[in-house]
């Protein structure tokens, strides 16, 4: 073998080792298809509440002060009058000292003030002194007790403000929320505890715009309570005056009945009647099946005939359940992926994935 076929073999063996492995084949995936038809749309809507207390209490001091202690925890039941937290009592304490402190001095002076007056009288009545004198001795009695009772009421107001250090439950309740911790320094009227009120219960959900039309003071409401099968019949008692500005739906509160076993914060469905127009056929499509591309809603149609499958796009007009209403982008009989829509390519092949239980069409073999 001469030296030049050698070498032509050398190189042969290294370009063939420098170039790039040809790319694997996409592989053609399995779908699951759904044949597009027409349904009615359901007679009721649905919409997720939460059970609340009518009556719910922001609960804070009277007076400022470093909170010292806090005798609760959020889910425990409270008695009216039970003590909640405290704050530092000392310079309220030592303030109703100095305000008992005044109230004995006030209490002197006109004590002798009062002497004073009695002996003047009596000199008046011997001929001794004039009335005149008499006059300033009743002046001097008369604010002597002015001043007594402008202590004693100073008095009255630091023995309420250090009974302030200490806070009490006005209702029986539950507490709901801490808002406060042991060590903070809270200003006069700053909220420590809430407590939500025994008593009535309430159905709170956000209405959309849309649907606001469709609700009153005073309608009867289908409420289902989680964990129950009955349903119960609740009133609509309030209508948030204007919408939230973030999700822009609107509060509505629902009165239960007063026999209604309803613990705070459980989930309730609440069923609102649709208006009552005739039936509406519409295409519906399970949430699976829509994907979003830059801004549009848009789902995958199958083609039998190459099978492949290519975007079609839809606007979807409104959900009825756990399904989008189909406005326009779809006609019956078209075939559309409910399940994988998020690997697939346009005009990639797929087979059509069918169950190992169904029976094959037309006793095709298996």
């Amino acid at each position: 073998m001469s030296l030049r076929l050698i070498l032509c073999l050398a190189m042969l063996a290294v370009l063939g080792a420098c170039s790039k492995p040809a790319p694997p084949e996409e592989p053609v995936r399995a779908v699951k298809l759904m044949t597009v038809q027409s349904a009615a749309l359901s007679a009721t809507q649905e919409f997720s509440g939460e059970v609340r207390a009518r009556i719910e209490s922001r609960l804070g001091f009277r007076v400022a002060g470093k909170i010292i202690a806090r005798h609760v925890e959020v889910g425990q039941s409270v008695k009216a009058g039970q003590l909640l937290a405290e704050v530092d009592p000392q310079d309220y304490r030592l303030a109703q000292e100095a305000a008992r402190a005044q109230v004995q001095a006030a209490l002197t002076q006109r004590d002798l003030a009062a002497a004073d007056f009695k002996r003047y009288q009596a000199l008046v009545q011997q001929g001794f002194i004039s009335g005149a004198e008499l006059e300033r001795r009743d002046t001097t009695l008369k604010a002597a007790q002015a001043q007594l009772d402008q202590a004693q009421a100073q008095a009255a107001n630091q023995g309420n403000q250090a009974a302030y250090t200490r806070l009490l439950a006005d209702r029986a309740g539950v507490v709901t929320a801490v808002e406060a911790e042991p060590g903070q320094v809270v200003a006069a009227g700053a909220p420590v505890v809430r407590v939500a009120q025994e008593g009535p219960r309430d159905v709170v959900f956000a209405l959309p715009e849309d649907k606001l039309s469709r609700v009153s003071l005073g309608q009867t409401l289908q409420v289902q309570l989680w964990g129950q099968d009955a349903q119960l019949a609740a009133k609509v008692r309030e209508i948030a005056a204007s919408a939230d500005p973030v999700t822009r739906t609107f509060a509505i509160k629902l009165a239960l009945p007063a026999n209604a076993a309803a613990a705070l914060g459980v989930t309730a469905t609440v069923r609102l009647s649709r208006d009552s127009a005739p039936r509406q056929e519409v295409i519906k499509l399970p949430t699976t099946a829509l994907r979003q591309e830059q801004g549009k809603t848009s789902v995958w149609v199958y083609d039998p005939a190459q099978q492949t499958v290519n975007a079609q796009e839809v606007e979807v007009s409104t959900a009825d359940a756990n399904e989008a209403v189909i406005a326009k982008g779809l006609s019956l009989g078209q075939q559309v992926v409910v399940a994988g829509v998020h690997v697939l390519s346009p005009g990639q092949k797929v087979t059509v994935y069918r169950s190992p239980y169904e029976k094959p069409a037309n006793g095709a073999a298996k």
